[in-house]
């Protein structure tokens, strides 16, 4: 191994590059964010468009299959994509196929607003479609990202840096919800001026378009920067062997000295060649129990978190008061409350865990916050009857579950795949643990939509479908915590090729113990 390149990575000074890593790499989960949690509002619109000539009992409504199919292609197209672009990112380099994810990104979000057709079939069709490629951007994304950050960031910091990195999605849900609420008042204002105060299709079918494409601008402005980023020095070194290559890349945006890292003949002790391939019995054997927590946590929290964050608006329809009003106001409520969520739940808890992951580790962090969300579903559950009348303490107690998500399993999830692997499998199983996650979102999202669809005579979800819905969701987040309990390991603290491989590991250690003695002459060398 290249030990002396990655003893330097590890050690190296917070600098200026790694923040601008992370605006760069952070702008591909900031319009993942964006594009995925701008489709409640848009449904409303589509309804209103689309859907005028049902009953009056269903005016307005968008039926469920449509619903599942319009969220179940992103979803499915973001499974796809983490596992092609995953297993890419390893044969072909990070920065090599980082571009690809976000120039789809790019281009399916302008085509998900200029959805071919003005007939309702052909729209939702178009747009189906659309989301489905936007889906594969999105989750080429996921393990690209982590993945490059990871490998740029040093050992005590690097928790907090995948943090950050992560925390650009709660962004990207404030921004949906703001440019949401500013397009919808401009056409509301415009409509008033000409005395037309009920809505027109014509006028309300440019809204959702013109919402859909503005989420293509973060990732077209990051493109340029993306594509000048090099290839991470662990990538290099260790998968490609290219150890001067790796010290060239790493002085172009890190203050290392080549002549530091390459003295005593760059100390370029390569890697044997693999001695197990991917999904083989010694993979498995080595990490398999890493792969299955990984994608387990995953899994069980994103069915908790994305079913209650789409339809929150499906919930909380007596909340906003969503009656009698036009089409505008009706998706500027909603998109004021994904705004509110996330201005007071969702990026606080993001940046606790900035704060708290390098000092107090993963795995707690990941425990407290399943537990704490699933405490908070059983109490919305259990007595769900009872928060009809006591609407004040219903959202409060909402906002928690997304808090502890946060500050919890929905960080830490996105952290942990990106530190426990090989860098030749790194991306892959990052890939592979992120798309179970998204089969979760999947299933959890079609299994509110069932308890949320119809609703009571006072406007509010059956109690019964409801009160199930949430008390599944606090058992699926304690199961969460016992998977994480039983077979997490912590990587705080540690480098990346210690966490790799606990039992292989001793010429590592020994060769960093011996670089913080030559640094720090009274530390004792173990023998």
């Amino acid at each position: 191994m290249a030990l002396k390149v990655l003893y330097a990575l590890d050690a190296a000074k917070i600098q200026y590059y790694h923040f601008k890593a992370i605006i760069i790499a952070g702008m591909g989960l900031f319009t993942d964010a964006y594009d995925l949690f701008c489709i409640p509002p848009i449904m409303k619109l589509l309804g209103r468009v689309y859907y005028e000539d049902k009953p009056l009992d269903e005016k307005y409504q968008i039926p469920r299959v449509v619903l599942a199919t319009m969220l179940g292609t992103a979803l499915l197209g973001t499974v796809i994509g983490q596992l092609v672009f995953g297993r890419l990112g390893d044969r072909m380099g990070r920065r090599h196929v980082y571009g690809i994810s976000l120039i789809l990104m790019v281009f399916s979000s302008i085509g998900c607003g200029f959805s071919f057709c003005r007939t309702k079939t052909c729209v939702l069709v178009s747009l189906g479609i659309f989301r489905f490629f936007l889906g594969l951007g999105i989750g080429g994304d996921y393990p690209l990202s982590a993945t490059i950050m990871s490998e740029f960031a040093n050992k005590k910091t690097r928790g907090a840096f995948v943090a950050a990195l992560f925390s650009m999605q709660g962004l990207g849900i404030l921004a949906s919800s703001m440019v949401t609420m500013v397009v919808s008042k401009i056409f509301e204002a415009a409509a008033s001026k000409n005395l037309s105060w009920k809505h027109t299709p014509e006028d309300a079918d440019i809204v959702w378009r013109l919402i859909l494409i503005l989420g293509a601008v973060p990732a077209g402005l990051t493109y340029y920067w993306r594509m000048m980023m090099p290839e991470t020095a662990r990538y290099t070194a260790l998968v490609e062997n290219n150890v001067q290559q790796a010290t060239k890349d790493m002085e172009k945006v890190l203050d290392v000295s080549i002549s530091r890292i390459a003295e005593d003949h760059l100390i370029n002790l390569q890697q044997d060649p693999p001695s197990y391939s991917l999904l083989s019995k010694k993979f498995f054997r080595r990490h398999g129990v890493d792969l299955f927590s990984c994608a387990t946590t995953w899994l069980l929290l994103d069915i908790a978190f994305y079913s209650s964050s789409l339809f929150q608006s499906q919930i909380y329809k007596k909340q906003l008061h969503l009656k009698d009003t036009n089409v505008y106001e009706e998706t500027f409520k909603v998109a004021r409350f994904q705004a509110m969520v996330a201005l007071v739940a969702a990026i606080p808890g993001y940046w606790f865990t900035v704060y708290f992951i390098d000092r107090i580790g993963r795995r707690k962090i990941q425990m407290m916050g399943f537990l704490c969300m699933g405490i908070v579903y059983f109490a919305l559950g259990i007595p769900y009857q009872y928060w009809g009348k006591h609407e004040k303490g219903f959202l409060f107690l909402y906002g928690l579950t997304f808090f502890f998500a946060n500050f919890g399993p929905n960080t830490t999830t996105f952290i942990v795949p990106a530190e426990l692997f090989p860098a030749r499998f790194r991306s892959t199983c990052h890939g592979i643990t992120g798309a179970m996650g998204k089969a979760g979102a999947f299933f959890g999202t079609l299994g509110f939509l069932w308890a949320s669809h119809k609703n009571d005579p006072d406007d509010l979800p059956r109690i019964g479908p409801m009160r199930i819905a949430l008390v599944s969701l606090g058992v699926i987040c304690l199961l969460g915590m016992a998977v994480t309990y039983l077979f997490t390991r912590e990587t705080n603290g540690r480098s990346l090729e210690e966490n790799e491989d606990e039992d292989e590991n001793t010429e590592l250690c020994l060769f960093r113990c011996h670089m913080d003695a030559d640094r720090h002459p009274n530390t004792s060398v173990p023998q």
